[in-house]
């Protein structure tokens, strides 16, 4: 067709083609034009020159107007139902709708206005995002880089389509090593942009297991990889060009003649289009008028036709432009190079080859490109090509409930939005990170009343945590007691005493054995107190001892013994005297004559005068030995020993003083601590209930801090959380698990008492059985997955605002504080100066109740021997 329009076109027009030719030849003109060209050459390499050089400029200037965002999402959760196996189909479904959230997003970012006019061009666009899968340090990670005028638009998107994500501004990641070995590659597809890629729909997984388990296999120490999509809005011209490609070819023409994305192809394939018309003109004219013949239509297969759909299906949808790198490094250069060759390969899912598009891989010989532009996340125009939303949705998006992949780094656990009416003043519990905006958690005072309760594994911060509340307190005056079974809560908690509030502290410290405190659980006034200082000691035994040794008898005899030590207000006996009430009848008559209570009277002259010695130690032997554990140790004896406690529990929450107890297991003994800390406890509690004389306004706030408090408490926990409020008691309770809260018949008294009285709680990490049991508290904000998945240093809080529950949140704890040892240590020093008495005197004194005369002496030698 070429030779016969060439013939055709030199027998026409011979001879007007040779006289322009040297009519152009002799003219100045000619070389005047020729100089043109040369300056407008010259003119083009010079701006196309500085456009290149504003480019690199804008490149590395915008690298520092960015901000890199990691997404973090809720990792996979256990089944549910009753074990039954999911369908294949309907888990191929749930995998598409969680993918289609992420062509949603995608949507709003293709949905933005590209940067476009000259200035653009000439220096360079910034509209750019990036999307990452990186490993590093072995584990798989998702981020965004964004610019920082866009951060907001691109968090609002995400949080709209994954509420429960969590978004964490990051300190750019570096997987880059010394002694790294860095390979680069560009992805782009073989043909034109309006082929599509195979995806998500496509499929029968979800296709970014593919990448990510290549990237999970990269578990080496210094080895890493990642995957950057450099992503931004595209022009709509791509469309026309789509549309036009599907309008020709249902025409009738054949694909092959339609697309073709060489430039020179549709140069000559115009040209020839033109002479061919030309000719036909050329011929109509000189045979006249003659009629049109179709031509034949191509008849499309039925893979065509589905090409035909896949191009208006593609684009029926927003595009976006997309740069695709794969960076890869390891010390050792074979396997940069084969992870790099995995991850090239594992994009191979996506490839439509003869019907669609398909990805081919460019590895640069020189790699300082590549690598440069990974670093600055730089667009590359060359290398680009276009997807739209459901194709950049099946390459990117963040990994889904479902994927099986391991060592992506999931969420801790989920966030929620905070209460609108969090207190602004109080307590300072914490504070909320959420969405960017952060904020403090108080609780108000008359919150604190109804009581605060925590619960977390070993690790979880309970004790910082607690410490930091109480920190607060005594800085603002108010009065506590500090009651830890391990030391270092109370030490810390001294550190931040201030000096002016120094001569407020009462450290209790049993280890000091050269200043002992005294504590006498038998001081009472009136029947009232009585009668609750027995309740209160019949149900420490209880807790001290296995049920099966705390029978009725035990009661019976320790309620008579003890309402007989406090039979004279003025000169109360102590625990220690218990063993000596039954095996001294002299020393036992001081105490019989000051009885009133005829009941009280009638145990002592009906039942045990009238049981020979014998008969005595058989029955009440298991009695003594309760009691003799405690008075055969010295310390425990010189603190239960004194018949007056070294300090007034009611003026301590009257005067708001600061009452510190330490309990150390390693230096007072395991039980010896239970005891002591129960006899606080209950102290504390009659002390408030002594408070009914008081007016309520009256009454000062006092709070009762207890780390591992499952140690401490009786089953008449109940009557305190609901009484002591009334009183001004407030308790702050922390321990591990909900377990410790059963008695050994595996009966759950005390926490259901807890879960049913506590005012606001707070969960750290725990385990799956208390899990299960707290989601109901935290339901339906969060499920049991979550409570045993809190981000590091955080809980999960449901606290009472106003008197009203409030809807549970997620809060973040403050670090710890460095304090004033040396302050600390004067403190301390001067308490047990005040309230400690010599050990020689205490001892003198409890010895000396301890003496009788001889026959005495003798009967209670062979009472003992008896026994």
């Amino acid at each position: 067709m070429f030779i016969y329009l060439f013939q055709f076109t030199v027998q026409t027009n011979n001879s007007f083609l040779n006289n322009i030719s040297n009519q152009l030849l002799n003219s100045i003109y000619f070389y005047w034009f020729l100089l043109g060209l040369a300056g407008l050459g010259a003119i083009a390499a010079i701006i196309f020159g500085t456009r290149k050089i504003l480019h690199e400029i804008n490149k590395k200037n915008k690298a520092f107007n960015r901000v890199v965002l990691q997404v973090l999402v809720p990792g996979r959760k256990k089944s549910e139902g009753q074990g039954g196996k999911v369908e294949d189909t309907d888990r191929l479904e749930q995998i598409k709708e969680d993918i289609a959230v992420a062509q949603t997003f995608f949507s709003a970012v293709s949905g933005l206005k590209p940067k476009s006019g000259i200035i653009k061009w000439f220096t360079g666009r910034e509209d750019d995002f990036a999307f990452e899968i990186v490993v590093d340090n072995q584990q798989i990670k998702f981020f965004i880089d964004v610019p920082k005028k866009q951060r907001g638009f691109i968090e609002q998107q995400i949080h709209s389509q994954y509420p429960d994500a969590e978004i964490n501004e990051m300190i750019d990641y570096n997987i880059f090593k010394e002694k790294s070995n860095i390979l680069g590659a560009y992805l782009s597809t073989k043909k034109e942009n309006i082929f599509p890629i195979k995806n998500y729909q496509d499929m029968d997984s979800d296709p970014l297991d593919s990448l990510l388990n290549p990237l999970a296999s990269i578990h080496e120490q210094n080895s890493s990889a990642a995957i950057q999509y450099v992503v931004r809005p595209t022009k709509t011209k791509w469309r026309s060009r789509g549309a036009s490609v599907v309008r020709k070819i249902k025409e009738g023409n054949k694909p092959e003649e339609i697309v073709n994305k060489n430039i020179f192809d549709k140069f000559w394939k115009g040209l020839s289009k033109f002479f061919g018309d030309l000719v036909k003109h050329a011929s109509k004219s000189s045979d006249g008028p003659q009629q049109d013949k179709d031509d034949d239509h191509y008849q499309l297969s039925s893979k065509e036709e589905e090409m035909l759909e896949g191009i208006e299906e593609k684009i029926s949808k927003g595009g976006m432009e997309v740069t695709l790198r794969i960076v890869s490094a390891s010390d050792d250069e074979n396997l940069a190079r084969n992870n790099l060759d995995n991850l090239l390969n594992a994009f191979g899912q996506y490839n439509l080859y003869r019907f669609g598009n398909s990805f081919e891989a460019y590895v640069p010989r020189k790699q300082s490109k590549v690598i440069r532009e990974y670093i600055y996340r730089s667009f590359n125009e060359k290398k680009g090509f276009i997807t739209n939303t459901e194709e950049m949705a099946s390459l990117w998006h963040p990994p889904l409930p479902s994927t099986q992949a391991p060592n992506i780094e999931w969420m801790s656990g989920r966030q929620s939005a905070p209460p609108s009416n969090i207190p602004k003043t109080g307590l300072k519990l914490g504070f909320i990170d959420y969405r960017g905006n952060e904020e403090d958690v108080h609780l108000k005072t008359q919150d604190r009343r109804r009581h605060l309760y925590l619960v977390g594994k070993t690790g979880s911060g309970k004790s910082v945590h607690i410490a930091n509340m109480a920190k607060q307190d005594v800085r603002s005056g108010k009065g506590i007691c500090i009651l830890d079974p391990h030391g270092d809560l109370a030490e810390d908690v001294l550190s931040f005493v201030p000096k002016e509030r120094a001569d407020d502290v009462i450290y209790f410290n049993p280890a000091d054995k050269d200043r002992p405190l005294g504590i006498n659980m038998l001081e009472a006034e009136t029947e009232e107190e009585k009668d609750l200082a027995v309740q209160e000691m019949i149900g420490i035994f209880q807790e001290l001892f296995p049920p099966e040794m705390i029978g009725p008898m035990f009661e019976h005899h320790m309620r008579n013994v003890m309402l007989t030590l406090m039979a004279d207000p003025d000169n109360p006996g102590t625990l220690i005297d218990i063993p000596k009430m039954f095996t001294n009848d002299d020393f036992a008559m001081k105490f019989r004559e000051n009885l009133d209570d005829p009941v009280v009277r009638s145990y002592w002259e009906e039942e045990m005068d009238q049981t020979s010695d014998h008969h005595k130690s058989e029955m009440l032997g298991y009695l003594i030995s309760k009691i003799g554990r405690f008075s055969e140790n010295m310390m425990m004896r010189n603190i239960l020993g004194q018949q007056e406690s070294s300090f007034d529990f009611r003026e301590v929450m009257d005067e708001e003083k600061i009452l510190i107890i330490n309990l150390s297991k390693g230096q007072t003994g395991e039980v010896n601590a239970k005891l002591l800390g129960l006899m606080v406890v209950s102290k504390l509690t009659m002390a408030a209930l002594q408070r009914a004389d008081m007016k309520e306004s009256e009454r000062n706030d006092f709070y009762l801090y207890i780390d591992e408090f499952q140690n401490f408490i009786t089953d008449s926990i109940s009557v305190i959380l609901s009484e002591a409020r009334k009183y001004r008691l407030s308790l702050i309770m922390a321990h591990q698990y909900m377990g410790q809260l059963e008695d050994d018949k595996g009966q759950a008294k005390v926490r259901d008492a807890v879960l049913g009285n506590v005012g606001s709680m707070m969960s750290g990490r725990i385990g799956p059985d208390d899990a299960e049991i707290l989601a109901k508290e935290f339901a339906p904000t969060f499920g049991s997955n979550d409570l045993m998945n809190p981000p590091e240093y955080h809980w999960y809080t449901k606290m009472i605002i106003d008197s009203k529950p409030s809807k549970p949140f997620l809060m973040g704890a403050f670090p710890p504080e460095e304090g004033n040892e040396e302050l600390a240590e004067s403190i301390k020093e001067l308490a047990r100066l005040k309230y400690g008495r010599d050990v020689e005197i205490v001892r003198e004194e409890v010895e000396e109740k301890l003496v009788v005369d001889s026959s005495s002496e003798e009967e209670s030698k062979e009472s003992s021997l008896s026994l």
